[in-house]
């Protein structure tokens, strides 16, 4: 909490004497729900609670996606959400679509009024099944690849081929994000492809991009273990250009600009109930990216938009995530019940990839097994699914294009015109 001035806080408490004589006057006698809607938290010392603050002074209060708003309603406001029902909405996040959509085929096929109405999108899904607009624009997604294959060269000196599958991952590092069940799913290809030399594997790229807060010592050695991870597959000749490995450094929005319209696969794997809605999500669905991922933040509104068959979700809902949390987090038995998880751990653990220092990453697989909050051993297993179905799509080239257009085409509504519309009338009440 800041520090605040004594006038301020008594400001404050007059506040709160004014909003606590009020609800008692309206019957709310509950000491209980009068202590959680206090803006004084009177717990070890007394402390002014800033989102209560917020709340009260607000005359409306949202989330950022459906799931986001509800979980406020259900968590965090709770009993601010029973005394004001009408106070919450929800305003799912948009994108500026006009920068990230990649014209191209999009452009050519419907012309330049679908920058001026993004609903002109849903015009594509006519044309979904159609050969000729599937190579049109399969053709404008190469032309991305290519480009971002030569920014791969030139700033991390690997060759990837732009025919691979481009499996994209970007967004800043945090063990809520999961970066790190990515990494593990991509040590355990390694391994199979490794083990499995005759078996045809669908060719990947995993690109991974983000910044670490400079304090924040796990998720900064989360971006060794890719950069690691990367160094011993792409030095690999068993890998016969099946699995290249990538960190971009120094991500920003210009490289996004680069990368998203490259995207095959969008990686959106979050612990389920602690992404408030995502953006990234929306940029590289409206790119033609399938998204894999959990029904966290947007994701859930992704899905029920694209449908079902054009999207790979997978692993524990956000009440399935309390409830495991709840048994506890202690990972041993569930990472004996899955092979490919504990081998990857163990290949971790022993040095494979950090020969240098094979202690480097001991308190990072101890920290997984022993206190795993962020599930990655129970939705280790459903993840590695996932990835086989999306396999499985990748090699029937005319369903993955099918899926990729419909993509693109059902995302208009993510549009941050949508969005601010919503907020001019809802909340602001100003003329749109």
């Amino acid at each position: 909490m800041e520090r605040l001035l004594p006038r301020h806080v008594q400001i404050i408490y007059l506040i709160n004497a004014l909003h606590l004589d009020a609800l008692r006057e309206k019957g709310v006698s509950d000491s209980g729900t009068l202590a959680n809607v206090s803006l004084i938290d009177e717990h070890n010392g007394r402390q002014v609670r800033m989102g209560n603050l917020a709340f009260l002074g607000s005359h409306k209060v949202n989330g950022v996606s459906a799931l986001h708003s509800e979980l406020i309603k259900e968590t965090v406001f709770h009993d601010f959400h029973k005394l004001y029902p009408d106070r919450i909405v929800n305003k799912t996040n948009g994108v500026t679509f006009r920068r990230w959509v990649e014209g191209g085929a999009v452009e050519n096929q419907r012309g330049p009024r679908v920058f001026d109405d993004p609903t002109h999108l849903a015009e594509l899904e006519s044309f979904a099944d159609d050969p000729g607009f599937q190579q049109r624009f399969a053709a404008a997604k190469r032309v991305n690849k290519e480009r971002l294959a030569k920014l791969i060269f030139d700033r991390v000196d690997v060759r990837v081929d732009a025919s691979a599958l481009f499996d994209v991952q970007i967004k800043r590092i945090h063990e809520y994000k999961r970066q790190l069940l990515n990494i593990l799913q991509t040590i355990a290809l390694y391994r199979d492809i490794k083990a499995q030399p005759n078996r045809e594997f669908v060719p990947r790229v995993k690109i991974f991009a983000g910044k670490a807060a400079a304090s924040y010592h796990q998720a900064k050695l989360i971006i060794k273990l890719a950069n690691d991870v990367a160094k011993v597959v792409n030095a690999d000749e068993d890998m016969r250009g099946l699995l290249k490995v990538v960190f971009l450094p120094n991500y920003n929005v210009s490289l996004a600009e680069v990368i998203i319209p490259a995207a095959d696969l969008s990686e959106q794997i979050s612990t389920a109930g602690m992404e408030a809605s995502g953006t990234g999500n929306m940029k590289l669905a409206l790119n033609g990216a399938l998204t894999i991922g959990t029904l966290d933040g947007a994701n859930v509104e992704i899905k029920e938009r694209v449908g079902a068959d054009n999207i790979f979700i997978f692993g524990l809902t956000a009440a399935e995530v309390e409830a495991s949390r709840a048994k506890g987090i202690d990972a041993r038995e569930a990472i004996a019940a899955s092979p490919r998880l504990a081998d990857a751990l163990q290949a971790v653990a022993m040095g494979v990839f950090s020969q240098d220092d094979p202690n480097r990453y001991a308190q990072l697989v101890d920290t997984l097994t022993y206190y795993d909050h962020f599930l990655i051993s129970k939705d280790f297993d459903a993840y590695w699914e996932a990835q086989a179905l999306v396999d499985a799509r990748w090699r029937d080239q005319k369903a993955w294009r099918r899926s990729t257009i419909l993509n693109t085409a059902r995302v208009a509504w993510f549009s941050s015109d949508r969005t601010i519309r919503e907020y001019a009338r809802e909340i602001w009440n100003v003329p749109v």
